[in-house]
């Protein structure tokens, strides 16, 4: 079975996958490492060097290739699903989780990473508060579609592990 992780930057996706893919012994994948290492330069460079437009186009292409693997959980970037018909795609090809954090917790786990986080790297720190709410509301359509969604209070060793059963069950 394929596991995509959705939700905004500082979600845990990343944190969350790799725990779930090491507790189930599946693989965990890192969309953006994977199109950093497709690639050959850091996604921060890529932003800069050839556009946002480039870079989702990357996402999409990256994301394809891995309608032949199996078994794995995938941290997807923050806007994955909200570009061409990402969402669907992984919704097509295997199990799409929704990690759902508040915009003060976000704030609190990316302050401290922001020159590593392109779209964010230039804000002051009350522009990226108020950056962190408009996008997540702008992409809550996107990530409330997924098939199961998770809050970060709800998140454990053991949530994965519910929701991989109850779907199998369906």
């Amino acid at each position: 079975m394929k596991y995509f992780l959705i939700g905004f930057m500082g979600s845990g996706k990343t944190h969350w996958g790799k725990k779930w893919a090491e507790l189930n012994n599946m693989t965990f994948y890192d969309l953006d490492h994977e199109i950093e290492k497709t690639l050959g330069e850091s996604i921060t460079n890529i932003f800069e060097k050839k556009g946002e437009d480039f870079f989702r186009e990357m996402e999409r292409y990256v994301l394809r290739k891995f309608n032949v693997s199996d078994n794995f959980i995938m941290a997807c970037g923050g806007g994955t699903p909200c570009f061409f018909d990402n969402l669907q795609w992984m919704k097509d090809n295997g199990v799409v989780i929704y990690l759902q954090v508040s915009p003060p917790k976000v704030f609190e786990r990316v302050m401290d990473e922001k020159d590593k986080r392109p779209l964010i790297k230039k804000l002051n720190t009350s522009e990226l508060l108020f950056f962190i709410e408009q996008k997540i509301k702008e992409r809550e359509t996107y990530y409330s579609a997924a098939h199961y969604t998770l809050d970060d209070n709800s998140a454990d060793g053991n949530s994965f592990k519910t929701i991989a059963d109850h779907h199998l069950q369906q």
